[in-house]
């Protein structure tokens, strides 16, 4: 295979379409802007979210509270979802995918005190509340945080 042999995958490139380049195109003249106007202009046309002069929906929209765009948000587990694990079990992210109980875990998950447990389990999770906490260990088990 030469250099002048080669060329770009099937499919993979296409032809611009030629603005102003005659009516018989459909892209002549006003080369598809219309006629006058902001749009039409070069450099012509309006930021993201402007509506025209009307007050615009990011403002119109009351703002409540903090936002911390930064905020790793964790999964919620309920004591009584390990019920599901063997006694002794070793509970992580991983054993509660597998298990069906989580559908996803993508920064960590935290385990609530909701529901009774009975089986001593080592539970190695991101956080726990109070509750969760003094449950598994009056079981018998361990809460470790990872």
């Amino acid at each position: 295979m030469k250099l002048h042999e080669l060329s770009p995958a099937q499919g993979s490139t296409h032809v611009a379409k030629r603005k102003g380049r005659g009516h018989a195109t459909g892209n002549g003249k006003t080369a598809g802007r219309g006629h006058k106007g902001q749009k039409a202009r070069s450099g012509g046309g309006v930021r993201v979210g402007f509506e025209g002069g009307q007050m615009p929906l990011a403002r119109r929209i009351p703002k409540r509270g903090f936002n911390n765009i930064f905020a790793k948000p964790l999964e919620e587990v309920n004591v009584s979802k390990l019920e599901k694990f063997e006694n002794g079990a070793t509970v992580d992210a991983r054993a509660l995918l597998d298990a069906g109980i989580l559908s996803r875990c993508r920064y960590g998950f935290k385990v609530l005190g909701s529901g009774e447990l009975s089986k001593n389990l080592t539970v190695k999770a991101n956080a726990f509340s109070e509750g969760a906490k003094t449950k598994i260990e009056a079981a018998g088990g361990k809460a470790e945080v990872v």
